[in-house]
């Protein structure tokens, strides 16, 4: 029989590996939701596997990924739920601008064009790539410091350390490019249907103690928004850092997720109640 079940597709950003989402596509499954966690185009199925061959995908910028995602889903008998963290944030809004999403949650997404917001902590975050700019046609890893920084400043050092070992992979440097380098450029990849006022709804979440995306770059992004009727709400976290979808508080913006998901009438499956 065919599946009944909502889709939720899980897109994850730099430097995280897709299996990262686990947690989240189990909960999700759980409440009666079909989740998908697809990795970016050429990323291997394990995290050894990835940070053997960087090369797979050293170059890919936001239009390829995007598209690579708008591939799945329009295999998918139904319109999914995006989730988007970080750069997959990004390109959660970008799908459902587009119409391919019935609904998108985008968390700590990356900077959007027409944000202008550039923090000195995100400048900090984003060095390690963008302070060589041979790093476009690269694959960059993270030093366990830098990923201290940009993710789990708000953990203790430990379970920092423990997330890098982990879920850790080298990620293309041009997306960072293209982000920081969106209001310079007149057809910028980073660029989303901000006023289509047809789309699903969507939710943004920030976490208040990110360095690599502040909470005032969601909250710019947020006042995009303002000139389309679809719903756009903003959920903000206090000290929470970038990883707070991987760390020991995912669960709770998790659950907000499914809270907000439950409340906008998209359950997993028409008989479930959150």
């Amino acid at each position: 029989m065919p599946d009944s079940r909502t889709p939720v597709v899980l897109i994850h950003g730099l430097w995280l590996h897709a299996t990262s989402w686990q947690p989240w596509a189990d909960l999700a499954e759980e409440h009666g939701y079909a989740p998908l966690a697809p990795g970016w185009p050429g990323e291997a199925a394990t995290v050894a596997e990835a940070r053997r061959h960087p090369e797979a995908v050293a170059g890919l910028g936001i239009d390829e990924v995007t598209e690579h995602y708008a591939g799945i889903i329009r295999a998918l008998d139904r319109p999914p739920v995006l989730v988007g963290h970080s750069f997959g944030g990004l390109i959660a809004q970008k799908l459902l601008g587009a119409g391919l999403g019935r609904a998108a949650i985008a968390i700590d997404p990356a900077q959007i064009r027409g944000v202008k917001a550039l923090p000195p902590a995100q400048l900090r975050a984003g060095f390690p790539v963008l302070g060589n700019p041979a790093n476009r046609r690269r694959a960059v890893s993270l030093t366990a410091g830098q990923f201290r920084y940009g993710f789990g400043n708000a953990l203790e050092r430990s379970e920092s350390d423990d997330l890098y070992e982990r879920l850790t992979i080298p990620s293309p440097g041009r997306p960072l490019f293209q982000a920081a380098f969106a209001n310079f450029a007149r057809r910028s990849p980073a660029a989303v249907a901000t006023g289509n006022a047809d789309r699903g709804p969507l939710l943004l979440i920030s976490g208040q103690a990110d360095h690599t995306v502040p909470d005032v770059v969601t909250r710019s992004a947020y006042k995009l928004y303002g000139d389309s009727s679809a719903v756009t709400e903003l959920k903000q976290f206090p000290d929470r850092g970038h990883s707070l979808v991987v760390d020991h508080g995912w669960r709770a913006v998790a659950d907000h997720a499914l809270r907000w998901l439950a409340c906008r009438g998209i359950p997993g499956r028409d008989t479930f109640h959150l």
